[in-house]
C-alpha cells in the first residue's frame, strides 16, 4: 500500500475514535445530571411536621399521623409523646416543635408566647381507676383508694392527670396518699400493668392501651373533665404543613378517630 495513503487512513481513524469518545462523554454526563436534579426537587418539597402531644394521645395520634401521611405525599409527621408539662417546658426552652397538643389548657397557657395565632379545643377526657386484672385489692370507688395499705400510683400534681386527681380529691372530700407520683399516665399505667401497684388513676381512653388491667369507673369523675387544646407554634419550620395537620385533627377524620378512641368533643 502507498505509504501516503496508509498515513491518511490512520489519521482518519484517529479522528473517528476521538469523535466517538466525545459523544460518549457528553451522553454520560447528561444522564448523570438528570436524576440528581430530580432528587434535589423532591428534597426541596419534603417537609417534616414535629408534633408534641400528650401521652394519652399516643395511640390515636399515631393512627392520625399515618393516615395524614398517606394522603399527603412528601409530608412526614414526627411525633413526640410525654407528660404535657414536660413537653411545655421543652417548647419554652426552644425545642423545634410545629404543633403542641396538650392534655389541659394550663400547659397550653404555659407556651402562650410560642403559639402561632390561637389554640383550639379538640377533645375532652375524664379519669378512671385502673387495677390489675381481677382487682386483687378489691377497689370499688374513689374513696377506696385511700384504704390503709393500698398501693396507689397517680400522676404528679403538675401533670394534667395529676391536676385532675387533685381536683377530685378536693371535690369528693377524699385525701389520697400515692406511693408514687409519675410524670405521665403512661408511667402510671405501666406500673399497674406490671403489678407494682394495686391501683392507679388514668384517663378513660388509656385503659385499652395496656394488657393485664381493668377499669373501675367511679361516681364524680365528670367533676374533673380535662379539655385538650391544640395549636401550631412559631418554634418550628413547617408552619403551613403544621396548620394543615391541625385542621385535619379538628376535621371529620380527626374527630372520628378521637371518638373511636373514647375521647369526647369539647
Amino acid at each position: 500500500m502507498n505509504p501516503s495513503l496508509k498515513h491518511m487512513r490512520s489519521a482518519l481513524l484517529v479522528v473517528v475514535v476521538a469523535a466517538l469518545a466525545a459523544c460518549s462523554t457528553t451522553s454520560t454526563t447528561s444522564t448523570q445530571h438528570t436524576p440528581s436534579a430530580t432528587a434535589d426537587a423532591a428534597a426541596s418539597t419534603a417537609q417534616t411536621v414535629d408534633v408534641f402531644a400528650a401521652a394519652s394521645l399516643t395511640d390515636v395520634f399515631t393512627e392520625l399521623a399515618a393516615a395524614y401521611e398517606a394522603d399527603h405525599p412528601g409530608i412526614s409527621i414526627d411525633l413526640t409523646f410525654g407528660g404535657s408539662s414536660d413537653l411545655a417546658t421543652q417548647i419554652v426552652e426552644g425545642a423545634p416543635a410545629d404543633v403542641f397538643a396538650s392534655a389541659n389548657e394550663r400547659q397550653m397557657e404555659a407556651v402562650a408566647g410560642e403559639v402561632d395565632g390561637s389554640s383550639h379545643l379538640f377533645a375532652t377526657n375524664t379519669l378512671t381507676i385502673v387495677v390489675p386484672s381481677g382487682n386483687p385489692a378489691g377497689v370499688t370507688d374513689f374513696a377506696s383508694l385511700a384504704a390503709p395499705g393500698l398501693l396507689l400510683v397517680a400522676c404528679a400534681p403538675e401533670v394534667p392527670c395529676g391536676a385532675a386527681t387533685a381536683s377530685l380529691e378536693e371535690q369528693l372530700g377524699v385525701s389520697l396518699s400515692p406511693v408514687s407520683e409519675e410524670s405521665s399516665v403512661t408511667d402510671v399505667l405501666g406500673k399497674v400493668a406490671a403489678g407494682e401497684a394495686d391501683a392507679g388513676l388514668v384517663y378513660v381512653t388509656d385503659v385499652a392501651r395496656a394488657e393485664g388491667v381493668e377499669s373501675i369507673p367511679f361516681d364524680g369523675a365528670e367533676l374533673a373533665t380535662n379539655r385538650y387544646p391544640i395549636a401550631t407554634l412559631t418554634t418550628g419550620d413547617a408552619q403551613d404543613a403544621a396548620r394543615d395537620f391541625l385542621a385535619y385533627v379538628l376535621g371529620p377524620e380527626g374527630q372520628a378517630a378521637l371518638a373511636a378512641a373514647g375521647f369526647h368533643t369539647p
